[in-house]
């Protein structure tokens, strides 16, 4: 994965600072409630979600299983219809990849759709030092790009600025870009939004380049897939003579069929919609009917390694709703750029250390960026189970152990500052192995716990800093059952 974010300060450092924001916690508990309610209700309207969120999981999984099947028919169905596919080991390769292919045309500006892929591998830079300006069309995207920020979200990238804020960013920034923002721009949505629809028009009328993610690829037919809300994917996918799309090889579903069960679910988990207002496909090209030209990167980038693990491959069924993210209380007090991750919330806490590795601190701290309250996997829509695997990548940060990284099976150090929780594991597993020193130490335990401290001393400082230290019961459960047979004699 790209560079883009590493550096920053493991995710305790960068949430405490956020949730001194007052401002960035209000912003983000309106916008993070106001979704979630929205999608409960579009969900409860859907009679079959249980089933249409277990074929979901069970496309992916076989998808998964059959990967290199479906990138093979989805090659030669792409190729077969005009396009170019060409493939990129890591974020380095896609962006000389792309950087080549828009040199090709000797244009020096690009439009660009919405793409966690190419914010991913830190596209924009990379043809920024290549000479090409890249222009975001998406709303909350060309915020982020005009207020030299960083997005915080997956669905809405501009979730942490409110509209004051973001009237600001337009008078000080749109002239710079492009065309100004109106004189006496207000912050009422109608005002902004038609700011943000005059300063792209010109834009759009005059790029010959597009660069696009994708939502989905259909590998019978090659077609590509791109879901969006304001219709400017529409104009980005259409209107410029060459179209490069950027995707995750994830992204692959086998067939029009199994694309129906996400454009059910997805626009329902991340706009509460019932289906999305512009729903792009595209096949290759055809004369005389959008891009002249057509090339697909596939981006591998540390995917194949998250294939290679049998828990963490889980991840890889995601398709970027941003439901979890609404409803994490961690994500909804630190907001996303805490992160280290274009992939914030619980999704980035289990994707980005696999894609990135762990050696880095911010990505051997996102394991611990979450409460395991099971919110998360409660409405994903392809059945992640978030926590199970924030627990596995946990186990690997402090213990150490096998993974795949460039292909190779390695064997990873445990991570710095783990030293006491591995000691302490260690000892419950002496412990839990040995019934009788276990039934002695519950029984020491309890009688000495009028002497227990209320919070722990050295590292342990750490964890009762912000959580209560459980009381000692006054008798081991072990004890209790024994002296009133399982409870029949009516004691309690």
């Amino acid at each position: 994965m790209s560079g883009t974010y590493l550096g920053m300060p493991a995710f305790p450092v960068a949430a405490h600072e956020a949730v001194r924001d007052t401002t960035l916690r209000g912003n983000l508990r309106h916008a993070t409630h106001t979704i979630r309610a929205k999608r409960a209700a579009a969900v409860a309207e859907v009679s079959d979600w249980a089933e249409l969120r277990e074929a979901g999981r069970r496309i992916k999984d076989h998808t998964l299983r059959h990967l290199d099947t479906y990138l093979e028919q989805l090659e030669e169905s792409v190729t077969a219809a005009g396009g170019t596919v060409h493939w990129a080991a890591d974020a380095a390769e896609a962006n000389r990849i792309v950087t080549g292919l828009v040199r090709e045309t000797d244009e020096s500006e690009v439009v660009k759709v919405k793409s966690m892929a190419t914010q991913e591998i830190g596209l924009n830079k990379a043809l920024e030092d290549a000479g090409i300006r890249a222009y975001e069309t998406d709303l909350a995207e060309l915020i982020v790009q005009l207020g030299r920020d960083r997005p915080s979200h997956i669905l809405v990238p501009a979730i942490h600025r409110n509209r004051g804020e973001i009237r600001d960013i337009f008078r000080a920034e749109m002239g710079a870009w492009g065309r100004p923002a109106p004189e006496g721009l207000t912050d009422t949505p109608a005002e902004l939004a038609e700011a943000a629809r005059l300063h792209l028009r010109e834009k759009f009328l005059r790029a010959r380049v597009g660069i696009s993610g994708a939502n989905f690829m259909v590998a019978e037919t090659g077609t590509l897939v791109v879901v969006e809300s304001e219709g400017n994917g529409r104009m980005c996918l259409t209107l410029p003579r060459t179209l490069i799309s950027v995707a995750g090889i994830e992204k692959v579903v086998p067939t029009w069929r199994d694309l129906e069960v996400f454009l059910q679910t997805l626009p329902r988990s991340s706009t509460a919609e019932r289906m999305n207002p512009y729903t792009s496909t595209w096949t290759g090209t055809t004369d005389e009917d959008g891009p002249e030209t057509f090339h697909l990167v596939l981006l591998d980038n540390g995917r194949t390694d998250t294939l290679a693990d049998q828990v963490g491959r889980q991840a890889l069924r995601c398709i970027r709703c941003s439901a979890c993210l609404n409803v994490c209380p961690v994500y909804e007090r630190a907001g996303g750029h805490a992160y280290g991750s274009v992939y914030p919330g619980p999704i980035g806490a289990i994707l980005s250390p696999q894609l990135r590795g762990t050696a880095s601190e911010i990505d051997a701290s996102l394991p611990y960026a979450s409460s395991l309250c099971g919110a998360c996997y409660e409405v994903c829509p392809v059945a992640i189970d978030i926590p199970e695997v924030l627990v596995h990548l946990r186990e690997r940060v402090v213990q150490g152990g096998e993974a795949t990284l460039g292909g190779n099976k390695v064997l990873l150090k445990p991570a710095r500052g783990h030293a006491v929780e591995r000691a302490a594991m260690r000892a419950a597993r002496w412990a839990f192995a040995r019934p009788g020193a276990l039934r002695t130490g519950q029984r020491l335990a309890s009688r000495t716990r009028r002497l227990h401290p209320r919070t722990l001393p050295g590292p342990g400082r750490a964890w009762t800093g912000t959580r209560d230290l459980p009381a000692v019961p006054a008798e081991p459960f072990r004890d209790w059952w024994q002296r009133t047979s399982g409870g029949k004699d009516g004691a309690e």
